[in-house]
């Protein structure tokens, strides 16, 4: 996905959901509202839009592993993050992704993410399935993945382990 697609993508993604449009019906309502504004940032050519119907074909067929990547690695060039920023790590679980409900051992997905406090963004995510992997070993990974040295993150209690986890550079926070 190209920088401008990406951007495209998060300008409509914020759009939609800083409207308080949620499904595919109200994407598609977003988009027919705003369509010359869309048309005009996005270089849409024909001056269409698509319908919800296109939106969903598309959104299902995305790559979700493919698009977090690009997306991590996206953010983290056009944030030009520096050390004073504050970064917290957190994980939502995805409530429409819940099996065996009533049962002591749920399943579920959740979306790891670490936002920038100073700029009220998210700067990269990480996707997990709670009966396959901990989030502490999805935040330890992504962490190590994000290669970000020297910035201070604030992490849920959870996350303070006695036993480190060497040869990380963040073996300090489990201490």
């Amino acid at each position: 996905m190209s920088s401008s697609s990406m951007a495209g993508f998060n300008l409509g993604n914020y759009g939609v959901t800083q409207s308080g449009y949620y499904g595919y019906r109200s994407l598609g309502r977003f988009t027919e509202r705003h369509r010359r504004a869309l048309i005009t940032e996005l270089k849409i050519p024909n001056a269409t839009v698509p319908s919800y119907s296109t939106l969903r074909r598309v959104m299902m067929g995305l790559d979700y592993t493919q698009l977090r990547l690009v997306f991590n690695q996206w953010a983290l060039l056009e944030l030009n993050l520096s050390l004073s920023e504050g970064l917290s790590v957190d994980g939502k679980s995805l409530k429409n992704t819940v099996s065996d409900y009533d049962k002591a051992q749920q399943n579920f997905m959740s979306l790891v993410s670490v936002f920038s406090q100073k700029r009220g963004l998210v700067v990269a995510v990480q996707e997990m399935e709670n009966k396959k992997v901990s989030e502490i070993t999805v935040v330890r990974n992504l962490l190590e993945s994000l290669d970000l040295k020297g910035y201070v993150f604030t992490i849920e209690a959870l996350h303070c382990q006695k036993k480190l986890w060497l040869p990380s550079p963040y073996a300090a926070m489990t201490m």
